[in-house]
């Protein structure tokens, strides 16, 4: 039992330095390209806030009170000295903080995209090891089918279905926004109103990302199932779910945990739309509100954000592969 202990320290101190630094430097060059992508782009924040106002004094005053007015390499090292003590900006749009602005956001994306992942994951692993064990049985065509069109209709797509029939039709589940408006809860009571407005946002992201999951398990789990080693457990008399989820699924998990991982990206900028749709006030809908008032800091803070959530989750999948595969020895030394 005493090489189990060695999974989690797989790797060594030295290379997590060095993934560390790696992930810095990474997440550096992502905000000069985000934050020269931004400004590069036509507009004039300043004439947004100005609104129907003309008067170039008052343009000038709100240039200079936001440092618009700076050439852009000195707005570049103004951000990122700024970012390296923690200092985010100033919202144009909002009037304070940006990380005020986003902190507010993030409990209802992590709420949304959590709960997708979550879902999508586990029911897409089960359907996936179900459809192998089955295959070409009608419960397999039935699960590929289903996979293979949610995979191909857009997240925004399926939203507007979903909203179209079950909120605005059937009735069944509200239309927009997290909770009630007009409606003050606590407790069990507004527990229960976040979980109903939740529904169909997170069903939306699930049924997209789900089939991936679903398509990839159960291939992995058809090409794990004629190893020998499964013949073997096989002959030996063991339970069939216990074959199937105590062996082979150990072993078909791998490439699963990279779509998943990889999945947790795409759902942030999937969540956007989902977010659009459903008026969820969650990050993605700050995206697109900032967007439309040139709000630079917010949308560099939120790029930021994003690029941080996803260079963790791909370390935490590098930490995942090792505990799955005690092969997989990011810490052996050569030779």
């Amino acid at each position: 039992m005493r090489p189990r202990r060695k999974l989690l320290p797989a790797y060594s101190g030295r290379l997590l330095f060095g993934r560390a630094v790696q992930s810095v430097f990474l997440i550096l060059v992502l905000v000069v390209i985000n934050f020269l992508l931004i400004h590069l782009a036509p507009g004039d924040p300043a004439q947004i806030l100005a609104g129907q106002s003309g008067d170039e004094q008052y343009l000038q005053f709100i240039r200079a009170r936001f440092g618009l007015d700076q050439p852009l390499g000195a707005q570049l090292w103004i951000y990122l000295s700024g970012v390296l003590r923690g200092d985010f900006g100033y919202s144009l749009g909002y009037q304070q903080p940006v990380l005020s602005v986003i902190f507010e956001r993030v409990p209802a994306t992590l709420l949304l995209v959590l709960t997708a992942v979550t879902l999508s994951s586990a029911a897409g692993v089960v359907l996936g090891v179900e459809a192998a064990r089955r295959e070409n049985s009608f419960l397999d065509r039935a699960v590929n089918t289903f996979a293979l069109v949610c995979y191909s209709v857009p997240s925004f797509s399926v939203g507007h279905l979903l909203l179209i029939v079950f909120a605005l039709r059937l009735g069944l589940f509200p239309a927009q926004n997290m909770s009630s408006a007009g409606q003050e809860t606590e407790g069990v009571a507004h527990l229960l109103d976040v979980l109903e407005h939740l529904t169909l946002p997170v069903a939306t992201l699930t049924a997209v990302y789900l089939a991936q999951v679903l398509r990839l398990t159960r291939t992995a789990m058809l090409n794990v199932l004629g190893e020998n080693f499964i013949t073997t457990a096989r002959a030996k008399g063991l339970e069939e779910r216990r074959v199937l989820y105590g062996h082979a699924l150990r072993n078909a998990l791998l490439p699963v945990v990279t779509v998943v991982g990889y999945d947790f990206g795409m759902l942030l900028s999937g969540a956007v739309f989902v977010e659009t749709v459903f008026a969820w006030p969650g990050l993605g809908r700050l995206m697109i509100d900032s967007l439309a008032m040139r709000d630079y800091p917010v949308l560099m803070g939120l790029f930021l954000a994003v690029s941080v959530g996803v260079v963790v989750v791909n370390f935490i999948t590098d930490l995942t592969y090792s505990a799955l595969d005690p092969r997989i020895g990011y810490g052996r030394r050569s030779g």
